[in-house]
């Protein structure tokens, strides 16, 4: 099985509730966005009408890989935003920043590919299971990117102190599985720790612009850096790790309730959950009740059962409750106790008719809609319906499927621009080639990557020494066309989707032409 192979197949609606108050203070919109964030969204709306960090409050984050509805209020500035990815609609005003307390639920319409035309008896099983004993309120992969993308739990580093270890890891551990322009500034940092003043040759290094302005002036304080980063964003750093530890405790909690033919394993990014597939009555009535906490300094337990789980996992961790807190930055950086309810039960589970799946020759699709509470995961109701059929995908998995977009942007960024006037994305290129002596080996490496278009259309029919000279006398005139400004979000979409375009076609040109008369 498949989720999420197009934006449309993950659709998330939430249900709300604010105060209106004319004239209030914050401007309440909602927000539809797709292939993006909630973190992404809000930096880029930040940015574009130059607000101050934690201007933009909403009720919750919601999932990249999808197509989401959800409420944000910005505080005293009115914006507006309708791009492909991105859309605004304004509600009205109100006089409090938005919190979870504004939403009421979630709607999820969720369609389900690459099925077997076999998976409709196990699915129906699977549901009725799932509306009697419920699911799991587990934390899914989503919420452990960090540990996808190779930086481990920045919390851990922050429990220790080493506020340097957490600072390297959230600004120069670049992933394998990111081709974004945040990558590259991750790179740069990689190879360029300490080197505060090097210039970044990326539009990207405005993320971390409030970082690398403390560094530059204070470079051995990593304590102070790193509390520039955006509160909400280091704030969920340490709810990451709680996650993790309230998703290990909940397993072992379930492993002290329940026996283990009642059990069965499903793995996910940060290791392996448990799920019941049936309870006794009197067991079933406790999980319906029971509560895990979120763990902080200051919990407390009241059910002896989870207070072993809870020193089980700690015991694993090599933790104490007092070991979670964050030294020499107490008040800025802490873990807050929560209880959290230890099932979620779908309500409104509709599962649509299989039809044939366009995208997976041979296979069958399903669509499953339902309402969660705020803070339940989706993907979670999912994974436990198709359990018979679902694994969760590896590095390498994901790499490979992968490889086919990373082809095509690596043709795209080599083609010329089919746009007329001066050749925009070249004269960018000779713009960095001004700055190549500051730069390592790397961007060497880009550079040539980024002239060979050039140097193939010049080389047709003359020797390799006429054909270099040709270029060096044109370079200054195109860098007396193109001024070196920076490219607006729409103009960079255009050249994108124009040497796309321009892709296609030359790879079309090379296939070999049809037999047929």
């Amino acid at each position: 099985m498949r989720i999420k192979q197009k934006p449309e197949d993950f659709s998330v609606k939430e249900s709300y509730r604010f105060d209106e108050v004319s004239g209030g203070r914050f401007r309440v919109y909602l927000m539809d966005k797709q292939k993006l964030s909630t973190f992404d969204a809000v930096t880029r709306l930040r940015d574009a009408f130059g607000l101050r960090p934690g201007a933009i409050s909403y009720c919750g984050l919601k999932d990249k890989q999808g197509r989401t509805e959800q409420l944000i209020a910005v505080d005293g500035a009115d914006v507006d935003m309708q791009e492909p990815d991105l859309r605004l609609k304004y509600l009205g005003r109100t006089n409090k920043a938005l919190s979870s307390a504004n939403i009421t639920s979630n709607r999820f319409s969720v369609t389900v590919r690459s099925l077997g035309p076999e998976s409709l008896g196990p699915l129906n099983v699977a549901a009725a299971e799932v509306n009697r004993l419920g699911v799991v309120n587990y934390f899914d992969s989503q919420r452990f990117g960090s540990l996808k993308h190779g930086q481990g739990f920045i919390a851990k580093d922050l429990i220790r102190g080493d506020f340097e270890a957490a600072l390297h890891n959230y600004l120069a551990k670049p992933s394998d599985l990111d081709r974004s322009e945040d990558a590259k500034v991750k790179a740069f940092w990689r190879d360029n720790w300490g080197h505060w003043d090097a210039r970044v040759p990326f539009e990207g290094t405005k993320k971390y612009h409030r970082v690398l302005r403390s560094l530059r002036e204070e470079p051995k304080d990593f304590t102070r850096a790193f509390l520039q980063i955006d509160a909400d964003y280091r704030a969920m750093l340490l709810f990451t790790y709680q996650s993790y530890l309230w998703n290990e405790g909940v397993r072992r909690y379930l492993q002290l309730l329940l026996p283990r033919e009642s059990l069965f394993p499903m793995r996910y990014q940060a290791g392996t959950l448990l799920f019941h597939r049936d309870a006794d009555p009197e067991t079933l009535r406790v999980l319906r009740d029971a509560t895990f906490p979120l763990l902080a300094p200051d919990s407390r337990f009241t059910d002896p059962k989870v207070e072993e789980a809870v020193r089980w996992v700690l015991g694993r961790e090599k933790l104490q409750l007092s070991d979670l807190s964050i030294p020499g930055a107490e008040r800025m950086l802490f873990f807050k106790h929560e209880e959290r309810p230890v099932l979620s039960f779908p309500h409104k589970l509709v599962i649509g008719r299989t039809q044939s799946d366009e995208l997976n020759r041979g296979h069958v699709k399903a669509n499953v809609a339902f309402t969660l509470p705020p803070g339940a995961y989706a993907t979670l109701v999912v994974k436990r319906l198709f359990h018979f059929e679902y694994a969760e995908d590896t590095a390498e998995e994901i790499r490979a499927s992968q490889r086919p977009k990373l082809v095509e942007l690596e043709q795209a960024e080599a083609a010329p621009s089919s746009r007329r006037g001066p050749p925009v994305r070249e004269s960018r290129g000779s713009t960095r080639d001004s700055r190549a002596p500051r730069r390592e080996t790397r961007g060497g490496a880009r550079e040539s990557t980024e002239k060979a278009p050039a140097s193939r259309t010049s080389s047709r029919g003359a020797t390799p020494k006429a054909a270099s000279k040709p270029p060096a006398k044109a370079a200054p005139k195109v860098e007396e066309q193109v001024p070196a400004v920076p490219l607006g979000f729409r103009e960079k979409q255009r050249q994108r989707k124009a040497a796309r375009e321009v892709a296609r076609a030359e790879t079309a040109a090379k296939r070999p032409k049809s037999r047929k008369k």
